[in-house]
This record gives C-alpha cells, sequence and structure tokens, in this order.
C-alpha cells in the first residue's frame, strides 16, 4: 500500500493507494492504521470509495461498525470519498449515518479529495 501525504497546520492525511478494495475487514482496517500511522506518520486516513469491500456500505452486514470502532480506538480520523449519490437516495439508514457521521469528529463522507481534506483539517 502506497500513501499520498497531505500535510495541513503539522498535521498528517494519508491518501491511501493500492489493489482496491484494500479496505475489506477489520485485520485490513488494522494494517491500513498501522501502516499510516507508523510509515506516513498521518493521523488522518483518506479512502476512495471504490477501495472499500461493499459490505462496509451495507450496514446490515456490522461490517462498517466493525471497522470505523477501530479507527475510533486508534484515534485515527478517517474519511471516505467518491459518488454516494445511489446509497443515499435508495438506503434511508445509510442516509442517516451519513449525516451523523459528517456532524461529529472522527468518520466522514465527502463528495471528492477536496472535500475529504476539507473534512479531516477542519475538525481537528
Amino acid at each position: 500500500m502506497n500513501f499520498r501525504i497531505v500535510e495541513k497546520g503539522g498535521l498528517k492525511a494519508a491518501f491511501a493507494q493500492g489493489e482496491t478494495p484494500f479496505l475489506s475487514d477489520v485485520q485490513s482496517a488494522l494494517d491500513l492504521i498501522a501502516a499510516a500511522s507508523y510509515e506516513a506518520d498521518a493521523q488522518r486516513v483518506a479512502l476512495k470509495k471504490e477501495d472499500v469491500n461493499p459490505d462496509f456500505f451495507r450496514l446490515g452486514t456490522g461490517l462498517a461498525g466493525e471497522i470505523l470502532q477501530k479507527f475510533t480506538n486508534y484515534g485515527m480520523k478517517v474519511a471516505f470519498y467518491g459518488d454516494f449519490e445511489a446509497l443515499l437516495k435508495n438506503s434511508e439508514p445509510f442516509r442517516a449515518f451519513v449525516t451523523e457521521s459528517n456532524k461529529g469528529s472522527t468518520v466522514f463522507f465527502a463528495k471528492d479529495e477536496d472535500e475529504a481534506v476539507e473534512r479531516l483539517f477542519g475538525s481537528s
């Protein structure tokens, strides 16, 4: 896995890049957190929607909760970016989840990289 680093105010965000989808389960989340922390010295991670197992976005699977708990436990902010329109339109639970996540300070959903950066650094 490789990272493109974005830095603001002395803080770093690691935009993960690799074979997709590389965030597929709890272990891959732990591996990502460790790599971002220790290899990239980043306190924030951003992932394209395509880099995430589609089951993550089906809240009934429980995968999102398990993975996001790891990010929270390790104090790592995370932003997912991409086109979520179809998911938002077709799933009231997912729409509510995104709305609540974006009100918080740890997990964010954004339409593109620029918004992901804004969200990751806007809630320091």
